[in-house]
């Protein structure tokens, strides 16, 4: 089965209250999707789906990713071998977002800095302007050795 999506409803009512998912893609084709995890809602990171992507994730449960930097389909894990099972969906009022709630294989890390949140530096204001503060702990694997796999 391959999932499609209708265009999104031009009635507000219905956008937001009935029951069809008709995700609104930008003008480049694509929705915001926020990840998080399932077991303790900690924010994982942040990405970007078109149909493709977003088509795959409903029908394998697997979280998949358009890649803008790379400009191809992405399955998140694929390489490190931390996948992204897809415990639940949510799309926000409007459907321009997604917020998947997954569980992470491997080394329970989802950054390719081989830390388990892409957030792992605060943002303080310094003496010489903003700074970054790493405060997301020590990476969990070593991103060169898994990387150079391909």
């Amino acid at each position: 089965m391959t999932i499609t999506f209708d265009a999104p409803s031009k009635d507000k009512a219905e956008l937001e209250t009935g029951p069809a998912f008709t995700p609104r893609f930008d003008e480049h084709g694509l929705v915001t999707a926020v990840v998080t995890d399932a077991k303790d809602g900690e924010l994982l990171m942040v990405a970007h789906m078109n149909a493709q992507s977003l088509a795959l994730t409903i029908e394998t449960g697997i979280a998949h990713y358009w890649s803008r930097s790379r400009q191809s389909l992405w399955k998140k894990g694929e390489t490190s071998g931390n996948l992204q099972t897809v415990v639940e969906m949510r799309t926000d009022c409007d459907q321009d977002a997604v917020w998947l709630k997954v569980s992470v294989a491997g080394h329970d890390a989802t950054c390719h800095t081989g830390r388990r949140s892409c957030f792992y530096r605060t943002v303080s204001n310094g003496k010489d302007g903003a700074e970054l503060t790493i405060t997301g702990g020590a990476p969990q694997f070593d991103p060169a050795a898994v990387y150079s796999k391909n």
